[in-house]
């Protein structure tokens, strides 16, 4: 836009680039440029005439992706029509070194925004399953083998798995290391530091109307801080499901539970009798410790369970050693979210 010395110069360079319709320059009119154009440079002094020439109107009017290079006067765009993406940006770039997933990493595969939307709470579940899982190994033996399990009505071709394996990636690693995890560098991560990650899929029948049922992360070959983490097939085993848009930890080793994976959670095994939950929930109420949720997990009546504790602030070590010290208390751990 704008056809003198400077316009007619960079259209010579395009010309050179354009082997393909390698041909003149063809002049159209405004309206069908903006409409019609990849890219938009602009060369035009700053008139009355030119002023604001591109604004809220004639945004519209692009098309999706169009890049504008303007080497003219900055009055000829209306800035403030761009303040939105200024702050779409800054947002993306917040978000990025927050760990954040962003749709537009140049180096990362492209994923819709409605799809991104779509799976945000399963990607915040992914972490904390991961961050949860990696807590619960003990005994000093180094995590080099993890499986997770996707249950779904949908076909796997329906689920970006990369941006789920890459969160439960960073919640593994992050617990345990400095090394900052994200979307573009979480598979070479893994495999330089010696981590095998292998995805399942669970087929349901039903609605396809949300993207998951639950996702299950199991680490093999370790020992746990918590026994009754390990399953029935000898891994630490952890799986959650989104309710209500909230992610929730609804089974830890054979023992199903339910609670929300907000703040922190406290896992205890006990003997199955009358008043453990008061028990509990007075001590943590007496050093001002919140419980914001509270699930029993048993095999059979007054047999063993597992009570899964959601707290909003870490306990103190003393409280701890209060709820250990009960005598119906097998085992317990706190596990930081």
């Amino acid at each position: 836009m704008g056809f003198g010395k400077v316009g007619s110069e960079v259209a010579r360079r395009a010309k050179g680039l354009d082997q393909a319709r390698a041909v003149g320059v063809e002049l159209v009119g405004f309206d069908e440029a903006i409409a019609t154009a990849d890219f938009i440079s602009l060369h035009m002094p700053l008139t009355p005439a030119t002023s604001k020439v591109l604004n809220d109107e004639t945004f519209a009017k692009m098309k999706k992706g169009v890049r504008i290079v303007n080497v003219a006067r900055g009055g000829v765009i209306d800035e403030e029509a761009l303040e939105g993406v200024a702050i779409e940006i800054a947002e993306a770039v917040i978000g990025a070194l927050k760990g954040e997933l962003a749709a537009t990493a140049v180096n990362a595969p492209m994923v819709p925004a409605e799809v991104l939307t779509e799976l945000k709470p399963f990607v915040v579940l992914a972490e904390k399953l991961g961050r949860l899982a990696v807590q619960l190994v003990g005994g000093g033996s180094g995590v080099k083998t993890i499986k997770v399990t996707y249950a779904s009505a949908r076909a796997p071709d329906d689920l970006n798995t990369r941006l789920l394996r890459a969160m439960i990636t960073k919640g593994i690693i992050e617990p345990i290391s400095d090394v900052f995890v994200n979307l573009v560098n979480a598979d070479f991560t893994a495999k330089q530091r010696g981590l095998r990650i292998t995805e399942e899929w669970v087929i349901l029948d039903g609605s396809p109307e949300s993207p998951l049922e639950y996702v299950q992360v199991q680490i093999a070959n370790v020992e746990s801080r918590f026994a009754s983490a390990i399953s029935d097939s000898g891994e630490i085993t952890v799986e959650g499901r989104v309710k209500d848009g909230i992610p929730h930890l609804t089974k830890v080793g054979s023992f199903e539970v339910d609670v929300s994976l907000e703040g922190s959670i406290i896992l205890c095994r006990q003997v199955d009798q009358p008043g453990m939950i008061g028990t509990v929930g007075s001590i943590l109420g007496e050093e001002n410790v919140n419980v914001s949720f509270m699930s029993v997990g048993r095999i059979a009546p007054r047999k063993q369970a597992v009570m899964a504790i959601g707290v909003d602030d870490q306990p103190s070590k003393e409280t701890l050693k209060r709820i250990g010290d009960i005598s119906a208390i097998e085992e317990f751990v706190f596990l930081k979210l």
